[in-house]
């Protein structure tokens, strides 16, 4: 879907794969060590070290670490252009200690669901109206438990946006409250952020996810219509911001023909 900004009708029309990119590429600071994901974070990471973080690290899960942003458009982490110049490659067991250390800022995920308390399921959900086996976790549980903050990026519908998931994957905040400590996971850490094709939701001091923007174009009756809890509303709830000129140019320029973002 093609979109701009109600606010802005100079604005260069985006679609919402476009807008999601840029509120993940948002979400890397400037010298992050970054867990990178596939999909849609593969890009977000190339945005952000083109545009505001040029000295973000990218740890992927087959063991390649980048200092510098591959040139070209990747559809696996594995594609020649990423082992291309890399930092380092080596394996799996490697970036998981980096994670293990506490040395991951931030992690990229997805899900299947995802509940109130950012809790992950990618292991049992429904297809056709049939309970069917999931690609399951792989990296994610581990990037859930130990990364310092994780954003996860998925569609919205009530389907995947549910009260409690059918099974905890990767964990969220579990329950509230201090659940993630006392089950020995680091205090601060969890998810900070979930990206979709409506609006960001955040987290409050009770492991709670709330709305804190909606995408240009979209009402807050239309996220609420397709949550399946009933999802509080920031106090001063935003508009995400359009993807800039300069965001826009890094992902067409390495995505030209819409291959993640159509």
């Amino acid at each position: 879907m093609t979109h701009r900004s109600e606010t802005d009708i100079t604005a260069r029309p985006y679609t919402f794969s476009e807008l999601m990119v840029a509120a993940a590429a948002r979400e890397i600071r400037d010298g992050e060590v970054v867990f990178v994901g596939m999909r849609l974070p593969m890009l977000a990471f190339l945005v952000a070290r083109r545009t505001h973080s040029p000295r973000a690290v990218g740890l992927f899960e087959n063991g390649i670490i980048r200092e510098t942003p591959s040139t070209q458009l990747l559809y696996t982490m594995g594609d020649p252009p990423n082992i291309f110049e890399a930092t380092q490659c080596g394996q799996m067991l490697e970036v998981m200690g980096l994670l293990q250390q506490g040395r991951v800022n931030v992690g990229f995920l997805g899900a299947a669901e995802i509940d109130r308390f950012g809790n992950l399921n990618t292991t049992w959900g429904h297809r056709n109206k049939e309970m069917q086996r999931l690609p399951g976790s792989g990296g994610a549980c581990d990037i859930a438990g130990l990364a310092r903050r994780t954003v996860v990026l998925l569609a919205h519908d009530r389907g995947r946006l549910v009260d409690r998931v059918g099974h905890i994957t990767s964990p969220g905040f579990g329950t509230g409250g201090n659940w993630r400590r006392s089950h020995g996971l680091p205090p601060a850490s969890g998810p900070s952020a979930v990206i979709t094709t409506l609006g960001v939701l955040r987290f409050g001091h009770d492991g709670e996810a709330f709305l804190s923007s909606v995408h240009p174009g979209v009402s807050v009756e239309e996220v609420l219509a397709n949550t399946g809890w009933t999802l509080r509303v920031a106090d001063e709830l935003i508009e995400t911001k359009p993807p800039t000129d300069a965001e826009l140019d890094v992902m067409r320029e390495l995505d030209p023909h819409h291959f993640w973002t159509r």
